[in-house]
C-alpha cells in the first residue's frame, strides 16, 4: 500500500513538471519572457562619414589609410593637396575645405579618397589623386598681441632687435606668424562671375618669360584654366604655385572644384590645372566664381623647426670658432675631377677633409643653369646642367662616397627641379642601391623625369619612404627642404647623416633650411651650404615679414658674420661662374 502512494505521488510531479515546460514553451509566454527581460545593450551607430554614399568619393572605412597619408579630424581646416590630371580620366571632386576651429584633435576623422590603382607596369599611368601630406606639427595659432599688431601694420618689437640666441626662436616665430596672419586676411577673398579661358601648355614653354622653365615642368598634354585676377597687390592676393583654386558656377549652390595652381603670368593671368570633373562640365559661355586657399606645409614645418633649433644655436647658427684644423690646399687631381679648374679643386679637396662644424660655405652660381637646344623640328628645348658650384658639390659628394665607406650624405635644396637635375648628374656615378630620391608623397607623378623614376619608389600614385631599416642604408639622400621632414617622420634621427649639403639656400627663407638642421643635424655632422650673392627668395607673402628679415636667407646671415665676412678659405670657397 505503501509503495502504491509513493508511485502515485511521483507520477504526479512528472506530470505537473511536464506541464509547467509545456506552458513557458507556448509563443504568448516566450513573447512576455521576452518584454520583461532588459534591452541588450546596442552598439553606437558609426561615426557619420563626411561623404554620403551618394558622393563621389566612396567611404574608406574597411581600408586603414596610407603610412604617408594623414587622417585628419573634421574639425581641422584642411586644404587638401590635390594632383590635377594630366589625362582625361574621371577625377575626384572633392570639398574644398573644412573650417577650422580649436578642437582640432578630436578623434572624428576624415578619411582621404582611394588612389587609383596603377597598371602593372614600372611607368605610372597619368591620373589625378588627393593627398594629405602626413603633419604632426602643432597649430602654432598666432598670439592675440602679434595679431593686434598685424592687425594695424606695426612691427613687433622683437623684429627691431638683432638676431642673437636669446632672439631666434621668437625672431622668426614672429615672421612665420606674420605670413601665417596674411593668408588669414585672405582666406575670404572671392571672384565673382568670371570668364574662363582654356590654355593649352605648350604655348607657356616657348614663353620668354618661362624661359627658365624645365623641359619635364610642363607636360604637352596639359590644358590650364585661365583667368585674370588683377595686378594691384593690395586689392588681390599673392598667389603661389601649389596654392589651390577653387571654383562654383555662379549662382549654384554646389561643391567648388578644387584645382591646383600652376603659376600667375604677368603678375595677372592665373594659371590653374583641373581634372575631369571640371572639364565634363564646363561650356564656354558659363560663368565663375573664384576662391583660393593656401599651402600651409611649408609653414607648419618651418614653425615646427624654428620651435626645436635650440641645439643648433652654437654649432649651426652663432658658430663662434674663428680657426679649424688647417686643410690642405694644395688639390690632389684624380680622374674624379681633372676637369675642374684650381679653385673648383680646392673647394673640393676642403669639403672632402671637414670633419665636424661650423658650416662651410661656397659662393656661386645657384646650382643648375640652363641651356638651349634645338630639337629636329627648329624648337627650342631648354634643359639644365650643372653650373660650376654644382660641379664641385657633385665631385665633392663622389670623393665622400669613394673614400668614407661609412658615409651617408643628405642633399638638399629649395625646388624639385634642382634635385631632379643633381639626380641625373650621379646617376652612373653611384650603385642604384646606394642612391634615393626622397620626394613628397603628393608630388605628381607625370612631373619625375622618366630616367630617375627607379630611384622613386612609389605604391598606387603616392611617393613612397622605404622602410627604417633600408633608408638607413642608403649612401646617398636627395630631397627638397621641406620634404626632408619625410625621413625624420619615418624614423631617421639626428646625426644620422655624416654630411648635410644645402644647395641654393639662398633662395630659401632661414626656417626652410631649418627643417633640415633642426631635425637631422647634430654636433658632429658636416654642413655645406651653397648660395649665390643677391638671390634672395621670392615666396614670402606678408610685406611685415619680407620688410623684416624673412628673405635674408641662412646663408646671407652667416656670409655677413664672423668667420665668413673675410671669406677665409678655411670656411668659404668662392667658385666663379662660367664666362
Amino acid at each position: 500500500m505503501v509503495i502504491i502512494k509513493v508511485v502515485a505521488a511521483v507520477t504526479v510531479v512528472v506530470i505537473v513538471q511536464r506541464l509547467l515546460e509545456w506552458i513557458s514553451s507556448s509563443p504568448r509566454n516566450s513573447n512576455a519572457r521576452e518584454q520583461t527581460r532588459p534591452p541588450k545593450p546596442q552598439p553606437p551607430p558609426p561615426a557619420a562619414s563626411p561623404y554620403s554614399e551618394s558622393s563621389s568619393i566612396p567611404n574608406l572605412a574597411s581600408r586603414p589609410p596610407p603610412k604617408d597619408v594623414l587622417v585628419i579630424p573634421t574639425t581641422a581646416k584642411v586644404e587638401e593637396v590635390p594632383r590635377p590630371s594630366l589625362g582625361r580620366i574621371p577625377s575626384v571632386q572633392i570639398p574644398a575645405k573644412v573650417h577650422e576651429t580649436k578642437s582640432e584633435n578630436k578623434s572624428a576623422q576624415l578619411k582621404p579618397p582611394p588612389l587609383v590603382p596603377l597598371r602593372p607596369s614600372s611607368i605610372p599611368s597619368k591620373s589625378k589623386y588627393v593627398l594629405v601630406q602626413k603633419e604632426a606639427a602643432p597649430l602654432f595659432v598666432i598670439p592675440d598681441h602679434l595679431k593686434d599688431l598685424f592687425e594695424k601694420d606695426i612691427v613687433p618689437p622683437v623684429l627691431r632687435k638683432a638676431i642673437t640666441s636669446s632672439t631666434y626662436k621668437d625672431y622668426f616665430a614672429a615672421l612665420l606668424h606674420a605670413e601665417d596672419f596674411y593668408i588669414k586676411k585672405w582666406s575670404n577673398f572671392q571672384l565673382n562671375n568670371v570668364t574662363l579661358e582654356l590654355h593649352n601648355a605648350a604655348i607657356y614653354k616657348k614663353s620668354h618669360q618661362n624661359k627658365l622653365l624645365f623641359e619635364n615642368d610642363v607636360q604637352n598634354d596639359k590644358i590650364f584654366v585661365a583667368f585674370e585676377i588683377g595686378s594691384v597687390p593690395e586689392r588681390r592676393p599673392f598667389l603661389l604655385s601649389r596654392d589651390f583654386v577653387h571654383l562654383k558656377p555662379s549662382g549654384k549652390m554646389v561643391e567648388p572644384f578644387q584645382g591646383i595652381l600652376y603659376r600667375v603670368v604677368k603678375s595677372s593671368l592665373v594659371l590653374a590645372d583641373f581634372g575631369d570633373d571640371f572639364h565634363s562640365q564646363h561650356s564656354q559661355n558659363r560663368k565663375y566664381d573664384v576662391s583660393f586657399s593656401f599651402n600651409r606645409v611649408c609653414l607648419k614645418r618651418s614653425h615646427k623647426a624654428i620651435a626645436g633649433s635650440t641645439h643648433l644655436f652654437q654649432t649651426f647658427l652663432f658658430p663662434s670658432r674663428t680657426s679649424r684644423v688647417s686643410l690642405l690646399s694644395s688639390p690632389l687631381v684624380t680622374p674624379a675631377y681633372r676637369n675642374l679648374n684650381l679653385e673648383q679643386r680646392t673647394a673640393v679637396n676642403n669639403i672632402s677633409r671637414l670633419k665636424d662644424p661650423p658650416p662651410y660655405l661656397i659662393e656661386g652660381q645657384l646650382l643648375v643653369v640652363t641651356e638651349r637646344e634645338r630639337s629636329n623640328y627648329g624648337s627650342k628645348i631648354v634643359k639644365g646642367k650643372l653650373s660650376p658650384t654644382g660641379l664641385v658639390v657633385k665631385e665633392a659628394v663622389l670623393q665622400i662616397h669613394r673614400t668614407s665607406p661609412g658615409c651617408r650624405i643628405l642633399i638638399s635644396a629649395p625646388t624639385n627641379s634642382t634635385c631632379d637635375v643633381f639626380m641625373r648628374s650621379l646617376r652612373g656615378e653611384i650603385s642604384e642601391s646606394d642612391i634615393f630620391r626622397a620626394n613628397a608623397a603628393f608630388r605628381e607623378l607625370d612631373g619625375v623625369p622618366y630616367d630617375i623614376l627607379p630611384f622613386c619608389p612609389f605604391e598606387g600614385e603616392c611617393f613612397t619612404c622605404p622602410s627604417l631599416l633600408q633608408l638607413q642604408n642608403y649612401k646617398v639622400v636627395l630631397s627638397t627642404f621641406v620634404s626632408s621632414f619625410r625621413l625624420y617622420d619615418n624614423g631617421i634621427e639626428a646625426g644620422h647623416f655624416s654630411h648635410i649639403f644645402l644647395v641654393d639656400a639662398s633662395s630659401a627663407t632661414e626656417p626652410e633650411v631649418m627643417v633640415v638642421l633642426a631635425n637631422l643635424a647634430d654636433e658632429t655632422t658636416v654642413v655645406v651650404v651653397t648660395g649665390a650673392t643677391g638671390n634672395q627668395s621670392c615666396w614670402v607673402r606678408s610685406d611685415i615679414a619680407r620688410r623684416n628679415g624673412l628673405k635674408i636667407s641662412y646663408f646671407e646671415r652667416l656670409l655677413s658674420n664672423k668667420p665668413y665676412n673675410s671669406f677665409d678659405p678655411m670656411f668659404v670657397a668662392k667658385v666663379r661662374q662660367d664666362t
